[in-house]
């Protein structure tokens, strides 16, 4: 009964199967993952892996979009962690892109781990 009224409250049984799943991938993720990424980082580090280079702060906001600053701050806390880096180019010292690392990779591929065990688990 509390279920059919949460189904009302928030909508379809595709709704909540999808917003389930979800909350099991993020649950899981918190527990396993070495670094604990909000949306925004998650995004942004996403894009970087799954689009082609080269990756450039202005270009990243033009394609999420989202503002400058806060691709700068997101980009800032994955560089922090180790999962992107920024390099400078030789020839123009104004540019900047932003590249991928092994450990970057390495997160993903076991953030995708949890995705597909996720998904065998719910289909």
């Amino acid at each position: 009964m509390a279920i059919k009224a949460k189904e009302k409250e928030i909508g379809s049984s595709k709704t909540m199967l999808a917003l389930s799943f979800w909350h099991g991938v993020t649950a899981t993720a918190l527990q396993k993952m070495p670094v604990d990424l909000s949306s925004r980082q998650t995004a942004i580090l996403l894009h970087i892996y799954l689009m082609p280079s080269p990756h450039s702060i202005k270009k990243l906001a033009e394609e999420i979009p989202i503002s400058k600053p806060a691709i700068c701050r997101a980009v800032d806390a994955l560089e922090n962690a180790k999962l992107v880096k920024r390099v400078r180019d030789k020839n123009d010292k104004r540019n900047v892109s932003i590249q991928r690392t092994v450990k970057g990779s390495v997160y993903l591929s076991e953030f995708a781990d949890i995705i597909l065990s996720m998904s065998k688990d719910n289909g």
